[in-house]
C-alpha cells in the first residue's frame, strides 16, 4: 500500500454537483467496476477529497489524470507523493472545457485510457456524450451517475428510460449497471439513488462511427416521443430537405411507429440515410 494523504475534508459546493464517498469498500467496487485497472492510465472528473483517487492507484493503476474544478482539492492532490513520481497527474479546470485529445496526449502513455469517476450531477450527461464521441484513445468507462441516468444509458427498446442517451451509448458500448447505492453512502447525501453504469467498447467493427448524425436524429425523434415518426421526424426532415416518407421508407421504418419501439439497428439505418441524403 502506497503512503496514504489525508483526505482534504471541506464541506461540498451544491454550485458544483458534489457529493462525496469516503466507504473504502464502496470505492474500490467504483474503481474495478469496469475491470481491472492494474497498469492502466485512468481518467478521473471531480475527485473532490480524493478517496476514488486513493483507491485507484492502490489497486495499481499506472498514472491517473484527475479533472477537477475545486481549487481546494486540486491544490491538496499536488502534495501526494504520486505527483512527484509521475502516477499522478493533476489538471485544474472545469471538465466540460478540457480538450481531452491534448489533455490525453500530454499526460497518458497508456492507451485506450480508462474513465473512472464519481461525476459531479451537474455535468456528468454532457461529459459522457462527449467521451462516446472520442477517438480510439477512450476505453472502459465506469461512472457513477444519479440513478435514472444510468437507467436512461442502459436502457433497451421498450423500456421507461429508453431514449437518445441509450441509443448513443450503445452505438458504441455494451452498457450495463453494476450497482446502485443510497443516498447515505454519500456525504451530504444526494436527494435521489445513484448507480455506476459501465460502458465497455464495442468492437471497431460493430460501433456507429457517426455519432453526430445520429445525436441529432434522436433528438428529433425522442423530442416528441409521443408522436409516431412520421410527425416526430417531420422537422428533421424538412430541416435538411430529406424526403419523409422515402426516408423511412428506405430505413425499413414503419411511420406509425413510435421512436422508443425502434432498437439501436433502425436508428442506425435512419441515421447513415440522413447522412447521405443531405
Amino acid at each position: 500500500m502506497s503512503e496514504r494523504p489525508g483526505l482534504k475534508q471541506v464541506e461540498a459546493r451544491k454550485s458544483l454537483g458534489q457529493h462525496f464517498l469516503f466507504d473504502p469498500n464502496i470505492l474500490k467496487r467504483t474503481a474495478l467496476a469496469a475491470g481491472p485497472v492494474t497498469g492502466r492510465t485512468v481518467i478521473e472528473v471531480g475527485p473532490g477529497p480524493g478517496g476514488l483517487t486513493r483507491a485507484l492507484l492502490d489497486e495499481g493503476a499506472s498514472r491517473v489524470i484527475t479533472v477537477e474544478a475545486d481549487e481546494r482539492f486540486s491544490s491538496a492532490l499536488l502534495d501526494w507523493p504520486e505527483k512527484a513520481t509521475g502516477r499522478l497527474h493533476v489538471h485544474a479546470g472545469d471538465a466540460r472545457k478540457v480538450n481531452w485529445e491534448n489533455l490525453v496526449e500530454h499526460a497518458a502513455s497508456e492507451l485506450p485510457i480508462m474513465i473512472i469517476a464519481n461525476l459531479p450531477y451537474n455535468v456528468g450527461t454532457p461529459l459522457l456524450v462527449d467521451w462516446l464521441k472520442a477517438g480510439d484513445w477512450r476505453g472502459e468507462m465506469g461512472l457513477m451517475f444519479q440513478k435514472e441516468v444510468a437507467e436512461r444509458i442502459c436502457a433497451k427498446p421498450g423500456e421507461k428510460h429508453y431514449g437518445r442517451l441509450a441509443v448513443l451509448s450503445q452505438a458504441v458500448a455494451k452498457t450495463h449497471i453494476a450497482f446502485t447505492l443510497p443516498p447515505g453512502a454519500f456525504r451530504p447525501p444526494p436527494k435521489v439513488d445513484s448507480a455506476v453504469a459501465v460502458l465497455q467498447p464495442l468492437p471497431k467493427d460493430q460501433r456507429f462511427d457517426d455519432l453526430e448524425t445520429l445525436e441529432a436524429v434522436t433528438a428529433t425523434a425522442f423530442g416528441q416521443r409521443r408522436k409516431m415518426l412520421r410527425a416526430s421526424l417531420k422537422s428533421f426532415a424538412k430541416a435538411n430537405r430529406i424526403d419523409l416518407q422515402e426516408w423511412l421508407a428506405a430505413s425499413e421504418i414503419d411511420p406509425e411507429a413510435r421512436p422508443e419501439t425502434l432498437d439501436q439497428t433502425a436508428f442506425r439505418r435512419l441515421a447513415r440515410y440522413a447522412s447521405t441524403s443531405r
